[in-house]
């Protein structure tokens, strides 16, 4: 039978959970002794420790409200007073919280800790009113102000606008702002059609709605989401960006809700925002499809709904938003992916407008769960396209293709179930021979996609390969033999990095690779062609000539940096695939020797490294990269906010990074162009491989540069859960050794930093790697712990009784590895000095702590004997008992000859303190040759 656990046992392991900290554990303890609980002064004393963890986990309504049950049941309990005085305060409820203090005072007038409290509590009171009386008649200046057509002072207004966008931050002032008719206020500002009083009144509303759910909704049903989509369709690019702002945080006020929101208001009515949310994403659909929106707003319409559409994590098991908006939505993202610019009646769209839409249908269908969801999505795909190629004559025949174009560069599974339909890829071919220019680029491009896809090449290096040749030869146009040459390069690179497959003849390649070089040179061509060079570039430099050709053209090199920087994000991928392959970053394994012998015997086909990719030329192209300023275009491409930048194409700048760190000396150089603050995003945001790797390059520099110089400020916090992340045991032992590397370095900085490292739960984690096989990062844990022990809190494990924690110290620091001995037996030195109660222990851990430390005095090593020497010192002083057993063995006769040894004075200073300790006791008799 299972042993019934009462709620007094309960509330006793929550008592415990409490006081080591599992502040979370402890409340599941209490809720359960709730549970099992009737008697109401159990109960009170229950809700009164529950509250005591709400506010450990920051929770403070829930903290109030636990605290206000205990209240009801003893209005004399000045614990649950205090707490919720506490909790009130951090609500911003000031005036409530002081009447609870105020009780705790005329309860125990003597408690010094409810005086300073309601002092402290008094005077930001104080302030409070002060600040508010003064806020009322500021609200009503500045709007009056901003909305006065006479106002002809600019600065003035100016300055009017920025006070409302500064005193909106803060929640008190978005609140009397509120409650001071402001969102009238504001929607006039809207309505002026001024762009300067338009960003003020955005600015403002982001402020007001940000982290709080209630009062968001309440300026939805003001506004109208009619409204805010119209002005994130507006041309001036500014404001419509700000409304693009304020849509967000409308967004992530809505979906997570509450952090800011006051108890009581929240509780007089359960708000249900989902409405609200499918209204917002409904009307940006609607936009995405009306001409009269301007093309940037299309574009934010789109990073909208990429951002807060599909899952953030495949553990939300709930994708409904996902699927109501293919059904409600989908024919509007492909209208924009299908449009064909300069065609009469096309949507404004810019060059990023396309490469969106990708994005977007890429994360909807990547969001699906099932089959029967997936071929949903594939027969809305397949009727809209079978929509414009029948009966729409050639504009629909170009509209048709450019939708292929687009679902192949999103999620490839749909466009090549689109290419597959009767007469698309037949028209492809046909209208890649059309005298007409834009004709011909759409059906060229579709091509080149096409040929991305292993499903199609086959079919596509048959009637395709001779199709490209003709048009690159012949064409008259450089936008079209450019997409040709592309297309080429991406049909000859199937081999990838094997020297032994090539597509082509001997020497195309560089003939290709050449004229990409060139074109991407030419400023003469625009933008959106030369990307096409970078796209071919990134194929052809899987060959090892075209990488040594490529980064000896400085010119190319920083052509495609500046194309990096541009407007046209679409071009990110490319440029990272071909720096990827510069740099060598990719993933290569070495094959088995006996498995190279069997496909040898059984005459397969072998993969051959090109000699110029061996790890040499490798240095010497970073090298050259990293002359030509790569540090800067990748940070550039970092910044982006465009969803050009997916997760695959952040897992190729890590990539890039981690290259470019592998050497010490080039770490500075890296860390000053921007290349440290670039490595934090991509390490907390994207693939599981390229958060790795950009930890992993994070590491390295943090492991040889000063932290605090390359990671200025409170950048420095950030790195530290990159770097926790690479003490997971799926990481490979390099990754392991490197995290504990580089955290040893932050945990010897400062206490702050321990504490975050401890905050990121990585001491457990350290403390496996102590065990481990491997020398160097059993060393690298060692190492980290000794300085993560300056923290209390990793001193009270080394403290606990049924831990072997100190044993592993002890026993380390005997053993052969002298760098081992260092760090284990530094730790044990500083243990010793702060707790006796560890000097009592030593003796009880092991029965070969007398003869580690007699070695420790003994060793050759001048750090070794004084740390010795001090562990022994303080063992000394800690206790009569443990110097007996010290003074009873050879370790008085090793002092007696340390204490003389004038050589090393700080070993000789601590014996002779251990001696004057043993005198003290009197174990021996005072020398009267010492002084």
């Amino acid at each position: 039978m299972e042993e019934v656990v009462t709620a007094g046992q309960l509330r006793e392991r929550g008592n415990a959970l409490f006081q080591a900290g599992d502040h979370a554990a402890a409340l599941a303890a209490y809720t359960q002794a709730l549970s099992l609980c009737d008697g109401e002064p159990e109960r009170a004393v229950l809700h009164r420790n529950r509250a005591a963890c709400y506010l450990k986990l920051e929770d403070y309504a829930k903290a109030e409200a636990d605290a206000s049950k205990a209240i009801e049941a003893d209005g004399r309990d000045m614990k649950a007073l205090f707490r919720r005085s506490q909790a009130l305060q951090k609500l911003g409820r000031l005036d409530q919280a002081v009447s609870d203090l105020q009780r705790c005072v005329s309860l125990e007038p003597k408690n010094k800790a409810f005086q300073e409290a309601l002092r402290a509590l008094g005077s930001s009171m104080h302030e409070k009113m002060k600040t508010m009386s003064c806020t009322d008649s500021k609200v009503a200046q500045m709007f009056q102000i901003l909305l006065d057509p006479e106002e002809k002072d600019a600065d003035k207004k100016q300055k009017a606008a920025q006070n409302l966008i500064v005193l909106a931050r803060e929640e008190a002032g978005a609140e009397k702002i509120f409650q001071s008719d402001g969102v009238r206020l504001l929607t006039q500002l809207l309505d002026t059609v001024k762009a300067d009083l338009m960003l003020a009144a955005l600015r403002t509303l982001v402020g007001l709605c940000s982290g709080h759910r209630s009062r968001t909704m309440a300026i939805l049903a003001e506004l109208g989401a009619p409204r805010l989509s119209a002005v994130l369709g507006v041309e001036h690019e500014q404001v419509s960006l700000a409304a693009c702002n304020l849509l967000h945080v409308m967004f992530d006020s809505l979906k997570e809700g509450l952090q800011k929101d006051f108890r009581g208001k929240e509780d007089a009515v359960v708000l249900d925002s989902s409405k609200d949310l499918k209204l917002l994403i409904k009307h940006l659909l609607e936009l995405l499809a009306l001409e009269g929106a301007s093309a940037h707003g299309r574009d934010n319409a789109l990073n909208l709904l990429i951002k807060v559409v599909p899952r953030k994590s495949p553990k939300e098991t709930n994708n409904s938003l996902s699927l109501w908006v293919i059904d409600q939505g989908l024919k509007k993202i492909l209208e924009v992916g299908s449009t064909v610019c300069g065609t009469p009646g096309s949507l404004p769209v810019t060059e990023n407008s396309r490469m969106s839409a990708s994005v977007l249908l890429s994360k909807l269908y990547d969001d699906l769960k099932c089959d029967a969801e997936r071929e949903n999505f594939h027969h809305l795909c397949e009727d809209y396209v079978r929509s414009w190629f029948e009966g729409h004559e050639l504009a629909g025949k170009l509209r048709a293709i450019q939708t292929v174009s687009c679902l192949l560069q999103g999620p490839s599974d749909a466009g090549n179930r689109v290419l597959e339909l009767e007469g698309i890829m037949d028209s492809v071919l046909s209208l890649c021979a059309s005298v007409c220019e834009a004709h011909q680029l759409v059906a060229v491009e579709a091509l080149i996609h096409a040929a991305d896809k292993a499903k199609r090449a086959s079919f596509i290096t048959a009637n395709g390969v001779s199709l490209l040749k003709e048009i690159y030869k012949h064409s008259e146009r450089d936008s079209i033999r450019i997409r040709a040459l592309v297309g080429l390069c991406k049909l000859g690179s199937a081999g990838g990095t094997d020297f032994s497959m090539k597509q082509f003849a001997e020497g195309s390649t560089m003939k290709l690779a050449k004229q990409c070089r060139k074109w991407l040179c030419n400023e003469m061509i625009d933008a959106g062609t030369r990307r096409w060079a970078v796209e071919g570039l990134a194929y052809l430099t899987f060959d090892a000539d075209v990488k040594e050709e490529f980064v000896e053209d400085k010119a190319a090199m920083q052509a495609m940096f500046h194309l990096a920087k541009s407007e046209d994000r679409s071009v990110l991928y490319a440029v990272a695939s071909t720096l990827v392959n510069c740099t060598n970053s990719y993933d290569h394994e070495e094959p088995d020797p006996q498995m190279l012998e069997l496909a040898k015997y059984a005459k397969q086909h072998i993969p051959e490294q090109h000699p110029k990719d061996k790890p040499d030329f490798v240095k010497r192209r970073v090298r050259k990269l990293l002359t030509a300023g790569v540090v800067s275009a990748l940070a550039c491409m970092v910044k982006s906010e465009n969803p050009a930048l997916t997760n695959s194409c952040r897992e190729l700048i890590s990539r890039v990074f981690l290259a470019l760190v592998e050497e010490a000396e080039d770490r500075g150089g890296v860390v000053a162009q921007g290349g440290g603050k670039a490595l934090i995003p991509l390490s907390l945001e994207g693939t599981e491989v390229g958060q790795t790797k950009a930890a992993q390059a994070l590491a390295k520099i943090t492991i040889t540069s000063n932290p605090e110089m390359a990671f200025p400020g409170e950048r420095i916090y950030e790195v530290v859960r990159p770097l926790v992340s690479l003490l997971h045991l799926q990481r490979t032992g390099l990754e392991n050794f490197e995290g504990l590397m580089a955290l040893t370095n932050l945990a010897g900085i400062s206490e702050r930093l321990r504490q975050k490292i401890l905050k990121e739960k990585a001491v457990p984690m350290i403390e496996g790697y102590m065990f481990e096989e491997h020398e160097l990062i059993r060393l690298a844990a060692t190492e980290c712990m000794c300085n993560m022990a300056m923290s209390k809190e990793v001193q009270e494990l080394f403290l606990a009784e049924d831990s072997d924690r100190l044993k592993l110290m002890v026993l380390y620091s005997g053993e052969e590895d002298e760098k081992l001995r260092r760090a284990a037996s530094g730790t044990l030195a500083m243990l010793t000095a702060l707790h006796p109660a560890i000097c009592k222990r030593i003796p009880q851990v092991t029965v070969h702590w007398l003869e580690i430390l007699q070695a420790l005095l003994l060793s050759p090593s001048t750090e070794l004997q004084h740390r010795g020497a001090v562990v022994v010192m303080n063992m000394m002083a800690a206790e009569r008992e443990v110097a007996e057993q010290l003074m009873a063995s050879e370790m008085l006769e090793i002092l007696s000859v340390l204490a003389k040894d004038k050589d090393k004075p700080r070993v000789a200073q601590a014996a002779k303190e251990s001696l004057a300790q043993a005198v003290a006791y009197g174990l021996i008799k005072p020398n009267p040759g010492q002084e």
